[in-house]
């Protein structure tokens, strides 16, 4: 396996631990939160664990393909339940995703693999989505 690839796999494994730690964190607000907050956050971060296990589900497949082992460990992840932490906590992972992703797309586009290079394209689009939806949510004047 070329240094390329290698490389290629090993940040797909690292976007692959922050997807787990992105569900269980999501997982973890939904159950924890309270408070005149639960009713609206509990069902979006409900909704956040979906879309993240379909990007780990791609990403295990992907890395399994390229000739990789695709990791089993999640990243670190803030355990609080203060709502404001949580919306910032969210927030500062999916900004952190989209970075990551974006040196995915060029590493793929590198290497001519076109399809994974649009899927993660994709799953820019997704985060961009949720980082603002998140945005929007932190911008509430009771939770400042």
């Amino acid at each position: 396996m070329d240094n390329q690839t290698q490389e290629l796999i090993d940040g797909l494994n690292e976007d692959l631990a922050n997807e787990y730690a992105s569900m269980i964190m999501y997982n973890n607000y939904a159950a924890v939160v309270s408070g005149m907050f639960r009713q609206v956050l509990k069902p979006f971060f409900e909704g956040e664990v979906t879309d993240e296990q379909t990007h780990a589900l791609y990403l295990a497949e992907k890395i399994k393909t390229l000739g990789g082992d695709p990791v089993t460990k999640p990243a670190d992840i803030k355990q609080t339940d203060n709502v404001k932490e949580m919306l910032e906590a969210a927030r500062k992972a999916e900004e952190d995703t989209i970075g990551r992703y974006k040196q995915r797309t060029k590493q793929a586009e590198a290497l001519g693999l076109i399809e994974l290079q649009n899927r993660i394209e994709d799953f820019i689009t997704d985060e961009t989505g949720h980082m603002e939806e998140l945005e929007r949510l932190l911008a509430d004047p009771r939770l400042q």
